[in-house]
């Protein structure tokens, strides 16, 4: 029986002072309102980082170099019966002021106030290690 690969998914914690940037789900996109890291699908034949890059500047208007991006951890889940695997990475640095241009609402939260939003299932295991970070 033939199966699908995983989809690989990239997501930026971008990181300023002790928070966190989350995005908010759009109300036409499945998990509607759920709160989450930005980023989006990896391309064929594109590397994470360079994905994550490109979605970061699609999605928030901020140009990230793909070389200054750091791996904090990974999540599994499924999308539909697909299965995913998302990356989280930490960004640091960035040029731009992130701006919602495709979510109703940016918010920076501490790791407290990450720890009680909604947030999708795949999301979940990538809080904990982030909140380490965060401190």
């Amino acid at each position: 029986m033939d199966s699908m690969p995983p989809l690989l998914v990239v997501a930026g914690a971008l990181v300023r002072g002790g928070a966190v940037l989350v995005q908010q789900r759009p109300a036409d996109k499945a998990m509607a309102g759920l709160w989450e890291f930005p980023g989006g699908k990896v391309d064929a034949g594109e590397a994470p980082a360079e994905a994550l890059a490109r979605e970061l500047n699609e999605e928030l208007g901020v140009s990230v170099d793909p070389v200054k991006l750091t791996p904090i951890t990974f999540g599994t889940g499924l999308i539909g019966s697909r299965d995913l695997v998302l990356l989280l990475y930490r960004v640091a640095q960035w040029t731009g002021e992130p701006q919602a241009l495709e979510t109703p609402e940016l918010r920076w939260v501490d790791a407290d106030a990450l720890r009680d939003l909604p947030m999708p299932p795949a999301d979940l295991p990538l809080i904990a290690p982030l909140c380490r970070i965060l401190g």
